[in-house]
């Protein structure tokens, strides 16, 4: 782990502990403990639960959710996302 800070920016580089596996889904941000929020990292699934709930926020119907379209993220960089919809 390390942390970058200028005067417009901070970086913190994360390291999973020995024996983690498989990729971060969410982390928490905050000055204090008792202040966190909450973020999720760019994935497929946090994108399709994203777009799943925007679509149909309340429990949705049978027919509804088979009009839900298919997401698919295909890449993701520091200055682009590019998702596929079908």
């Amino acid at each position: 782990s390390s942390v970058s800070v200028s005067a417009h920016n901070a970086v913190v580089r994360l390291a999973q502990a020995p024996g983690s596996t498989g990729l971060w889904d969410r982390f928490s941000f905050g000055p204090e403990p008792s202040a966190l929020q909450e973020r999720l990292f760019v994935s497929e699934e946090n994108v399709d639960g994203f777009l799943g709930t925007a679509f149909c926020p309340s429990p949705c119907s049978q027919s509804a959710l088979e009009r839900q379209p298919l997401i698919e993220v295909l890449d993701v960089t520091e200055d682009r996302i590019q998702i596929r919809v079908e």
